[in-house]
């Protein structure tokens, strides 16, 4: 069984019947050999790209990619580099910001040649890098987003961190470390609560125990990069509309700081809490929500470009 099989087989059976296998492609990027599963479909209207966290992967979070298919979409998920199928040459030399301008560098690689509106759809930490990336490249359509963890909140960092008290300290306790021991990889498990991944005890073992996803080892200097990153003031940021897809069940990322950060975007916003999921929405009704939700906004999206808006 393929890895994206094995966690569809964690969704409803009313999605599990459609899920469909990606295809594997490779895009060369910086000596990296980026792994990026795609369901291409030319002749659809929207394309989504996908963006993992840092318990995921592409094939982790193929299944929604998988469901978004069916709406009639076109699909890419890349694998950041260390998780996946990414080759990666220097893992202890990955930082927070490597993530960042890889997918800048996708966007603009694939809007060159693909000049379809792009939406960003990013999951859990993922869904801050689909927020940034939009304001980089000012050329995305649209951001949905599962969470909005803003380091520079520091409830945010105590709900990331496996140890709230030492997420809060974060910023200032790991810059130190990193300049002596930035290439330290340690489990990701270790630092934050892999073990709230779902409410399904299965699944957040599974994701845990995954060594393409949460069973990855971390370097000290990328978490220390990402708990110190300036991403864009949300104040200036009308690069799209930017939808919150939040678990409403989650024990691992509440919604209140998701929320508190999307209030201050200058974008036009809207939020959607997902009815009894975790941080990993598998359940229902919220499974149903988020489908809803991510099919209004790309007809929206579709809308706006007949209109050459």
């Amino acid at each position: 069984m393929t890895d994206a099989a094995r966690y569809a087989g964690f969704l409803p059976e009313n999605y599990r019947s459609t899920h469909r296998e990606p295809e594997s492609t490779w895009w060369q990027w910086r000596g990296r050999r980026v792994h990026i599963a795609r369901a291409s479909r030319p002749d659809a209207p929207i394309r989504v790209m996908g963006i993992h966290g840092a318990g995921g992967h592409a094939m982790a979070l193929w299944p929604f990619a998988s469901l978004a298919a069916d709406e009639g979409v076109d699909i890419l998920f890349p694998d950041m580099p260390i998780y996946g199928f990414t080759a990666e040459p220097r893992p202890g030399q990955v930082r927070y910001r490597d993530w960042i301008d890889l997918l800048c560098d996708l966007v603009d690689t694939e809007r060159a040649r693909d000049p379809r509106p792009l939406i960003l759809f990013g999951a859990s930490m993922g869904g801050m890098m689909a927020y940034e990336v939009a304001a980089r490249t000012g050329q995305i359509a649209a951001v949905l987003a599962t969470c909005l963890l803003d380091p520079a909140d520091p409830e945010a960092r105590a709900a990331t961190a496996r140890w709230g008290v030492a997420g809060k300290a974060a910023p200032t306790l790991l810059p130190p470390m990193a300049r002596v021991a930035g290439g330290l990889r340690l489990p990701i498990k270790w630092l934050v609560g892999m073990d709230r991944m779902s409410n399904n005890p299965d699944l957040s073992r599974m994701c845990g125990s995954d060594p393409r996803g949460g069973g990855v080892r971390v370097p000290l200097g990328f978490l220390a990069d990402w708990f110190t990153y300036p991403h864009a003031a949300p104040e200036q940021f009308t690069a799209a509309p930017v939808t919150l897809l939040h678990p409403a069940a989650d024990r691992w990322t509440p919604p209140q700081p998701s929320l508190r950060f999307l209030d201050r975007i200058a974008a036009p916003t809207q939020s959607v809490l997902l009815e009894n999921c975790g941080h990993f929405p598998i359940e229902e009704p919220g499974l149903t929500q988020l489908i809803t939700a991510a099919r209004c906004v790309i007809a929206e999206v579709q809308s706006r470009a007949n209109r050459g808006a």
